[in-house]
């Protein structure tokens, strides 16, 4: 289709090297085609010009001060893309790997992730290339202040509430949360992944994990299927990884991987959650530890994978849950998690899969949840934080997660159905993206040209 085309090749030659942006660009729009030919009230109107266009780009300086009294200077973004439904409501990312095309790919697909829960937000995203890694606790915090001096101004709890992403947790959102309110003067819902007892939401660690999970859970009713039983992959050792391997146990399931950045542990009877959390939560050290505590289980290095293989996807198993972080699962994984009898692939992390991954993933015909839909969980649980500070009210763990529960079970209701209409059943790629497409797209059409 020329028309959309045409639009990626302007994005291209309008914001150069932002790979990873037009990588979601062309997945989203290449399964918008269909509803664009059936429905020529969006091409009227330019919607898929407007909604590749972010509102607002915010990049700034952050310089602080180290622990030797060094000035050192990291750059700051807040992408701020679509308003249409809602707030602006996205996390913020302290990675080396940050840059303005990260941000973009993950503010754009912020604004559908958050359009599929049904919820009233809009899509951002932010972040810095600052390392945590190594720092200490007063560098992380004059950073973290450093950070929010420049971007209190742009935020507000009807405006745009950010909430934590890579590198960006509990200890980070208190930083920037204490900063927000010194410069302020408001006690506000400001920022989500709060600790509890200042505003924070119970089940907001586990909800990308879990919520990951259900949505697995769902796509394999729907086939007349169960998770119980099945041996499962997971990627990553954050939050999302760690709770995506507790709810798995809850459903009968069998974890039998996690990973980092160094290396992936294999232990086929199964992870051990209290030694995962020990080692990840508390300690804070390298996955290698794992084997100390388990001989039984096998650790390989990085160095050691496969070439251009992410080994983690070498372990036979039923269900794979990438959890790390973008295009971790290539074509070639695709194949071997195929050939070693995958049927469903939930995504926990954003963009984990690359597109010939996603192609042979949807040609095979497998039970698929993309990263919109299958980890919109953390989002859904960061408005429902929202909704509590609002009301001034905390509620139980168990009613957050049964909201969750049933905020999964709708994201996949809406996905699959859009899929059937359009007469791709199985393609909830194509469900999900015009499912959440459509509900932004007629709200910019109400709203008028802005």
């Amino acid at each position: 289709m020329p028309y959309v085309a045409d639009t990626i090749a302007r994005l291209k030659k309008s914001g150069p090297a932002e790979f990873e942006f037009y990588q979601a660009v062309d997945e989203v729009l290449t399964s918008l085609r269909p509803l664009l030919d059936k429905n020529p009230k969006y091409r009227k109107h330019s919607i898929i010009e407007r909604i590749v266009e972010p509102e607002r780009q915010i990049m700034f300086r952050v310089a602080w001060i180290d622990d030797k009294g060094h000035v050192q200077v990291n750059k700051g973004y807040r992408i701020q893309f679509n308003s249409a439904i809602g707030p602006y409501k996205g996390g913020i990312r302290f990675h080396p790997s940050v840059y303005g095309g990260i941000i973009k790919f993950l503010g754009f697909e912020q604004i559908f992730k958050n359009s599929l829960t049904g919820l009233a937000i809009g899509g951002g995203k932010g972040g810095s290339d600052f390392d945590p890694k190594g720092k200490s606790d007063n560098e992380i915090m004059r950073f973290c202040q450093s950070f929010m001096t420049e971007l209190y101004r742009y935020i507000g709890p009807t405006t745009d509430v950010p909430a934590g992403d890579i590198g960006v947790g509990g200890r980070e959102i208190g930083y920037m949360y204490g900063q927000y309110k010194r410069l302020t003067g408001n006690f506000d819902g400001v920022l989500t992944g709060k600790k509890i007892p200042w505003g924070g939401s119970l089940a907001r660690t586990e909800a990308t994990g879990y919520g990951s999970v259900y949505f697995a859970q769902n796509m394999m009713q729907g086939r007349g299927d169960t998770l119980e039983g099945k041996s499962c992959v997971v990627s990553g050792a954050g939050n999302v990884a760690i709770y995506t391997i507790q709810k798995l146990y809850q459903l009968g399931a069998k974890p039998v991987t996690c990973s980092d950045s160094r290396g992936m542990v294999y232990h086929e009877k199964g992870i051990d959650l209290a030694t995962l959390k020990q080692i990840k939560e508390v300690e804070g050290t390298c996955l290698s530890k794992y084997v100390e505590h388990h001989p039984d289980a096998k650790y390989t290095a990085v160095a050691d994978y496969p070439a251009g293989r992410n080994h983690v996807y070498s372990v036979p198993c039923q269900a794979a849950f990438p959890s790390a972080t973008q295009n971790e699962l290539n074509a070639a994984d695709a194949e071997v998690l195929l050939k070693n009898g995958c049927v469903c692939i939930s995504e926990g992390a954003n963009m984990p899969s690359t597109p010939e991954a996603v192609e042979k993933f949807l040609k095979a015909g497998i039970a698929y949840g993309p990263g919109k839909a299958a980890n919109a969980g953390g989002v859904a649980t960061s408005q429902l934080e929202m909704a509590q500070n609002g009301s001034m009210q905390q509620w139980t763990f168990e009613e957050v997660d049964g909201k969750l529960f049933n905020i999964m079970k709708n994201i996949y209701g809406s996905a699959s159905e859009a899929a059937k209409e359009f007469g791709e059943p199985t393609n909830l790629v194509l469900g999900a993206n015009i499912a959440g497409f459509r509900k932004v797209a007629d709200a910019m059409i109400d709203q008028g040209v802005m």
